[in-house]
């Protein structure tokens, strides 16, 4: 018995020895089946994996491109700085770890605001910045706690920079973080422009850094750099360096700019001068400005809520946006319409009592005496209103509408700036189209009256006025408007001209041009800017306007000084100079200030002689002119070369 057992056990062992060896025989072959798998079948996918984990693609992001006047005058620049961000994904508790910061550096409870609002806007993996421009006193104290605080790193970056300050904000724009509307915007580009923004925070939100935002921004690189297990750089691989953008050169002349903009002091309004040979703007001023700088590292709320609920709205840009009835400055292209149609001729006289009659309505015009006997050079010269009223009536609504079109008037000038507002040029169609009520949809014969005079229903913006004025003073050619002048490559330096275009005439006949022409600078003569032109060696045309802020009823008589200063007219003037070769036209309006004889021409006067002579106001006229207390320049002027730049308040 013991032997038979003896032999069953050492034959249920050597079963067992084989079951055990063929299951390491199985294991061991699954083994060599993976291995085989992963080393031989799996060999380039995994290689690639390996490569992905020890080597990472950085953007580098592009200096963004200068922007210049037309002289050269670096209008927005870039400088460097190290910022201190934070991931909140990889930070942990927020709260702790911000306390814990600053322990080393100072957090103000505006940079708090400004973090919270940006964590907002952003994905939680985004980097997003606490503190900017930081000392390298803090710079060392953060280095040496660093592995206190995960997820938050010191990183060097440019920002943007506008060196004269709120000097052309309107024109120049600015910088500010890429906010999730314009994310979903970018979700339609091209697969190549979206990787050009890889690593950009960035973008431009008006102006010129809005609309020539391809131009600014550059060409994003990249550097592949090996990584540590712990995702630190180890050593660089490869690069491939960002091209830096290019730099716009503008067609505005800063010091104009600002010599325009201290004219205006702290009243509101709007300058646009044009060259009207080519359409290139020299000034594009619009009152209040602001400081661009406030919005790149993104604006606190303090300031936000100071420009966006500041009744003088210092964020509308009144030169693109603003939309004013022209008033008198219309009278021009009203006679120019009359010559054309055939509905006057420059000699043909109506009687001004200083009213009109019609419809059982009186329509007023100056005062009791009116100017009696008036043709169409004085009813220019003067700026008689009946002689305007009955031509309106004579002419209706639709062939008002169909002449001043092609001038722009109520159209998008198709100028290189984004937001152009179109403004209102009425006739019977846009009435149906913009009232509902029956009654309302109808044209009465007597809303055409006004619509003379530049009232009613008109409401044109300063770029439309001046726009109008230059195809005017041009002749009947029309250019479009443009702030670019150049554009300058980074590398090469080579500077490349705006595309422009031809102009396009309008077919006026030029003896009815020259019929307004002359009795424009009749104004500056014998008219209501003699006073203002006075002892000017260079002739000009012009027209001053004055315009309703709120309707005064035709039996009662306008009184400035019983009425609020925002109720009060607008003072408008267009012009152009010289007379008889035009290089400069503009428009200019004086938010309530009166009468355009007194508070909008002398601005225009300093612009003329800036341009055509050289000269700069003395202080003195700078500062009576603000007032609206001056007419022809007051004191010596200064040689502009020679006025002090960059203004010492700049610096």
């Amino acid at each position: 018995m013991e032997l038979r057992n003896l032999e069953q056990q050492l034959s249920q062992f050597r079963s067992r020895v084989w079951v055990a060896g063929l299951f390491a025989t199985f294991c061991f072959g699954l083994v060599l089946a993976r291995m085989f798998y992963l080393q031989v079948i799996r060999h380039d996918d995994l290689l690639e994996q390996a490569e992905s984990n020890r080597i990472a693609v950085l953007p580098v992001v592009p200096h963004r491109g200068l922007i210049t006047d037309r002289n050269g005058v670096v209008l927005a620049n870039n400088y460097s700085a190290y910022t201190l961000e934070i991931t909140p994904s990889k930070a942990g508790k927020l709260d702790e770890v911000i306390e814990g910061l600053k322990e080393l550096i100072e957090i103000t409870p505006r940079d708090l605001r400004r973090f919270k609002r940006l964590s907002e806007e952003s994905r939680r993996f985004d980097s997003i910045p606490i503190r900017t421009r930081l000392s390298d006193e803090e710079i060392a104290r953060f280095a040496a706690q660093r592995y206190r605080f995960p997820g938050v790193e010191i990183q060097a970056r440019l920002f943007r920079h506008y060196p004269l300050g709120e000097t052309a904000s309107h024109v120049i724009g600015y910088i500010g973080r890429i906010n999730a509307r314009e994310k979903a915007q970018m979700e339609d580009w091209t697969d190549e422009e979206i990787a050009n923004y890889r690593g950009t925070e960035y973008i431009g939100k008006l102006g010129v850094e809005q609309s020539y935002e391809q131009v600014l921004h550059g060409i994003t690189g990249f550097e592949r750099v090996e990584t540590s297990a712990g995702g630190h750089a180890v050593r660089k691989l490869a690069d491939s360096p960002a091209t830096p953008g290019n730099t716009v050169k503008l067609t505005i002349d800063i010091k104009l700019q600002k010599m325009v903009e201290d004219l205006f002091g702290d009243r509101r309004g709007a300058l646009v001068a044009i060259d009207p040979r080519n359409g290139e703007l020299l000034a594009f001023v619009s009152k209040p400005t602001f400081d661009p700088n406030l919005f790149v590292e993104g604006i606190d709320v303090d300031n936000w809520k100071a420009l966006n609920e500041s009744i003088d709205k210092p964020l509308l840009n009144r030169a693109l946006r603003g939309t004013y009835p022209p008033g008198s400055t219309y009278k021009p292209f009203m006679a120019l319409a009359a010559l054309e149609l055939g509905k006057r001729r420059p000699e043909t006289v109506i009687n001004d009592p200083g009213y009109w009659e019609f419809g059982g309505h009186r329509f007023r015009s100056h005062g009791d005496g009116g100017l009696g006997a008036v043709n169409m050079r004085r009813s220019i010269v003067m700026s008689s209103n009946v002689y305007y009223y009955i031509l309106a009536n004579d002419l209706g609504v639709d062939a008002i509408h169909d002449f001043m079109q092609p001038f722009g008037f109520g159209q998008i000038t198709g100028i290189d700036l984004r937001g152009e507002v179109r403004g209102v040029l009425p006739n019977q169609e846009w009435k149906r189209n913009t009232y509902k009520r029956p009654e309302q949809r109808k044209w009465y014969a007597g809303e055409t009256i006004s619509l003379g005079i530049g009232q009613g229903y008109n409401n044109f913006t300063m770029l439309q006025l001046a726009h109008a004025t230059a195809t005017l003073a041009n002749g009947g050619v029309k250019h479009k408007p443009h702030v670019m002048l150049a554009t300058q490559d980074v590398v090469t330096r080579v500077e490349t001209p705006a595309e422009v275009g031809a102009g396009v005439s309008l077919g006026v006949k030029p003896e009815h041009v020259a019929v307004v022409l002359s009795a424009m600078e009749g104004v500056t003569t014998e008219g209501t800017g003699t006073r203002v032109f006075a002892g000017a060696p260079y002739r000009s045309g012009g027209k001053t306007g004055t315009a309703q802020a709120v309707t005064i009823g035709q039996k009662d008589r306008y009184n400035a000084a019983r009425l609020a200063e925002r109720q009060r007219d607008h003072a408008l003037y267009s012009a152009f100079a010289p007379a008889d070769k035009p290089q400069v036209a503009l428009a200019v309006i004086v938010e309530n200030a009166g009468f355009g004889a007194a508070s909008a021409a002398p601005i225009a006067r300093r612009v003329f002689d800036y341009l055509l002579l050289g000269r700069y106001p003395s202080e003195e006229d700078i500062r009576l002119t603000r007032l609206g207390q001056s007419s022809s320049p007051i004191g010596p002027f200064r040689p502009a070369s020679e006025v002090e730049w960059p203004p010492a308040a700049t610096r």
